[in-house]
This record gives C-alpha cells, structure tokens and sequence, in this order.
C-alpha cells in the first residue's frame, strides 16, 4: 500500500527521511516555508561571493557516504570534497595551534606546547575512535524509543564513560589550557558545556583529528542541492513558498497539513521543522510538550552572525580559525549558566575562498564570522554593531592587518532572523544540547505520542543537533514510518 506523506521543511533530515520514503514507493511532498530548500543550511550569493548560511564544517565523511550508498550513489556524483591541511588553526592571545591533516602532524604541534602530550594524545583518540566505533554502529542508529537501546555489550562495558564527562578526562591527562581547549571545541558542536557533556562523546575528538575536516567544493549547500536533485529523481515534489499553518488531526490522527489556507490531505505527516513550533500546529490537548518543558530544557547556543565581502585578499588566515584568544570559561558560563550577551567573545571565522576560489571574485575574500551566545537574548541592530565591531578589533589586532577599508558589504543575522526564517525556539541555533539528561530517548520523540501518523525529525530529537546526525534523524524516522506501514497499514 503506498501512502501519501507530507513533510514540514526542507533541511538535511527532512530530505533525507523524503529519500528514504519515495525509494520505498511512497508519494512524499516536502512543504519549505523559505523561497529555497535548505533549512538552515541554506545559501547567499551576493556580488560573486558564496556564502554558506548555516553549517560550514563537513566532518563525519563516513555518514556522507553511507547515506548516498544507501541509494546506489556516491558523494562524488554530485560534489568535489577536498580535505583540508590545515583542517583550522587556533589563535590564543600568546601563541596559534594549528591542526593539520593527519594525527602525525597532530602530535608534532602538541608535543611543542606540552612536551611529552602526544603519548597521551595517542592514547585519547583511540579511546574516541572506540567510541566513535560504538555511537555511529550501534547507537546513533536506534530510533531513542527506549533506555535498552544504550545497552550493548559494548556501551556496557564501558558505562562510565557516560557518568564522566569531557571536561574531567582531558584535564587528567593534559595540563597546558590551549590543548585542553584545543580537546575540548569539538563538543561544542554537540551544543553543551564540555563538563556537562558525557566522555562518550569524545567521538567528536575522533571526527577531529581521525576522520579530517573536509570541504565540499562550492560550499556546504552542494550537499543541499545533491540532496534535493536525489530526492527529485526518486519522485519527491518540493513546494517551496510553502508556510504550513495547521497540523489537521481527526480522532486522535494527523490526516493532513494546512498550506495558505488549503487543506491538503496526508496519510502521514512529518515535521521535520523546529520541534516546538511543529507542536504549535496542532491543538494544545494533543502537544506532548509543555512551555514549562521546553524552558526546562538545555538549548545549544545561538549565533550572531556575519556575512562579509571583502576586495582583497586577507593575511594570516586559514579556511577555518577560531579566536580562542579570551576566557573559554566565562564564555561558556555567560551562554549555559548567566545567559547574557558575553562580555570578550570567543568567535570562529570562516574564510571559504581561501581554498576554494569559485566561492569570491578574484582577489576578494568571502568571510563568515560567527560569535556563539544564549538562546532568548535581547536582539537590536545597537548589538549587532558593537559586536562587529569588538571582533573586528581583535581580528585585526591578532592577524595583523586592517581591513575594515575592505570591507564591500556586511550581511548580519541573530536570535530575530533565527525566530524569523526558521520558528526557531528562542532563536537558538543548534537545537538541544546532547547533555546526559538529555541524549537518546530523553530526547523528544520521533513518533508523536498522543496523535497516529504524526511524526518528527531533526535536530530538536534523535539523535541530536548537527549535520551528521540530522541525516541519521531522516534515516530513523523514515524506518519508523515504514515500520508502522508495514505492521499496521
């Protein structure tokens, strides 16, 4: 029996899950509010500069590749992907760590901050590789229905590697704050505190220094549009200009989605948009979250960002930078603990036309700088200003060159656009954060609970926040749904 599946947004989970859906034989529509699909992955081009709007790092190649398998295809039918050496570089108020493209690299700049480091180093990724081994084979890929699911024999053998955090085995083996900071960022990207974030998780670090941080030529939205062009050729539709207004439920089950005023009838619904929003879209008696819920919980942070066109090439810098040259501490604090506009932001920047020269006209140099902050703050161009202009400041300062002169456009984006563009809760950027509290099925679910046929994906649930596992996501809620057509049609 085919069924007529509507999705809700066009990000990488919803179109993985659209993917999965239509190579099953189902007829699957994909409704995007936004004139381009994308999600938050989305793309600005202005004056021949390429701008990557949302994520910008391609790490976890081997998910990228697993997904494209799983339809006979490869990465490199659609997109170039280049790995990057120096995969990014660090700059502290006193010295640069710079990350190469191999462990062997690796070591060589940890042993000249911390003699004697790169034993300990060796020992840590072959701890986060173990680890890495265990998430991406036997738990990530579990739909988070229930606590057996992190039981393996495995993840049993290894259960305090969940009730120890990042923070607490780093600092145990090295001692000098760059390279505790240098193990820490990655983390980052999983949207919490590394001492709130379980040691299990040091599979990040594995993505890091083992796997590579890789560049898709074109930019990040080359994975979007190879995407979309897979989905097409399986018979998915895409509606962009597509505001849903309206979950439809009739006793207890979806039976279709609201679009500008038009009813349009589903056997299943997917929301693959913010959580919380999607929840709106439906009656309250039916929303299995509360507002007290959703403010209970712990959000990954969101981002003031900036698009800028330069007309000359920079100095100094690499692909990726991160300016760790103030207090990682207080600025985690002032994001998690004390949410409040931080006082010396740590910030990343992201200079794409460095190695890929398509992405800015000659001699020019396209930049996307990025400064971390809590969810829900007061958002006023006044900030936007003073913010550019404090990292502008230490830009300079720390790479040695003005540039304000050179600057032909800026583009901005915060909490608002955040609010705005993708009905994101708060504004936050990263969906949840995988804290302990807060990984697997303590994660909203997949399935609704109150209402049949409603289902959910992205980043907000399983498995959590970041492009990687937003593929998996579509990949366990399209299982989900052929499950449940399967056994009850």
């Amino acid at each position: 029996m085919h069924y007529k599946i509507s999705i809700i947004g066009s990000g990488f989970s919803s179109l993985a899950a659209s993917c999965y859906l239509s190579k099953a034989g189902h007829e699957v529509t994909i409704y995007e509010k936004n004139t381009t699909v994308g999600g938050r992955a989305r793309q600005l081009k202005k004056d021949g500069f390429t701008f990557d709007m949302g994520p910008s790092w391609y790490w976890m190649p081997d998910i990228f590749d697993r997904f494209f398998g799983d339809f006979g295809k490869k990465t490199s039918d659609y997109y170039q992907l280049d790995k990057l050496d120096p995969a990014y570089k660090i700059f502290f108020s006193d010295d640069t760590i710079t990350i190469g493209d191999s462990m062997e690299k690796i070591c060589a700049e940890f042993e000249r901050i911390e003699p004697g480091s790169a034993v300990h180093l060796k020992k840590f990724i072959a701890e986060a590789q173990d680890n890495y081994d265990i998430a991406i084979n036997k738990v990530v890929l579990r739909p988070g229905l229930s606590p057996f699911e992190l039981v393996t024999p495995e993840t049993a053998m290894r259960v305090d590697r969940f009730f120890k955090t990042i923070s607490g085995q780093v600092r145990k083996k090295f001692k000098n704050p760059k390279l505790i900071s240098t193990l820490e960022f990655p983390v980052l990207f999983l949207g919490a505190k590394p001492s709130k974030t379980p040691s299990f998780y040091s599979f990040m670090n594995f993505a890091d220094f083992g796997l590579g941080t890789w560049h898709p030529k074109g930019g990040m939205y080359e994975i979007i549009k190879a995407m979309k062009a897979l989905a097409v050729s399986l018979g998915v539709i895409i509606h962009t200009d597509s505001p849903v207004e309206k979950i439809l439920v009739e006793n207890k089950k979806a039976t279709g989605i609201s679009v500008k005023g038009k009813h349009i009838t589903s056997d299943i619904v997917l929301s693959g948009a913010d959580y919380h929003h999607s929840e709106t879209l439906i009656d309250e008696e039916y929303r299995q979250y509360s507002e007290a819920y959703w403010a209970s919980r712990t959000f990954a942070p969101s981002a003031l960002l900036f698009y800028v066109g330069f007309d000359k090439k920079l100095k100094n810098i690499e692909h990726h930078n991160l300016f760790f040259d103030t207090d990682f501490e207080k600025h985690a604090q002032e994001i998690y603990d004390v949410p409040q506009w931080p006082a010396d932001p740590l910030f990343y920047a992201n200079f794409p036309s460095v190695t890929d020269n398509d992405m800015a006209p000659d001699n020019c140099e396209t930049a996307f700088f990025l400064v971390p902050i809590a969810p829900g703050l007061s958002d006023t161009p006044e900030l936007r200003a003073r913010y550019f202009d404090i990292i502008m400041d230490r830009f300079e300062d720390i790479t040695a060159q003005h540039v304000r002169n050179n600057i032909i456009f800026k583009e901005s984006f915060c909490v608002n656009d955040f609010i705005e563009q993708y009905n994101s809760y708060n504004g936050n950027a990263y969906g949840l954060a995988n804290t302990l509290s807060q990984t697997a099925f303590l994660r909203p679910k997949l399935k609704s609970g109150t209402i049949k046929n409603l289902f959910f994906t992205g980043q907000l649930t399983v498995p959590g926040p970041g492009v990687p596992p937003a593929l998996i996501s579509g990949k366990l809620v399209a299982d989900l749904i052929l499950k449940k057509v399967k056994t009850n049609p």
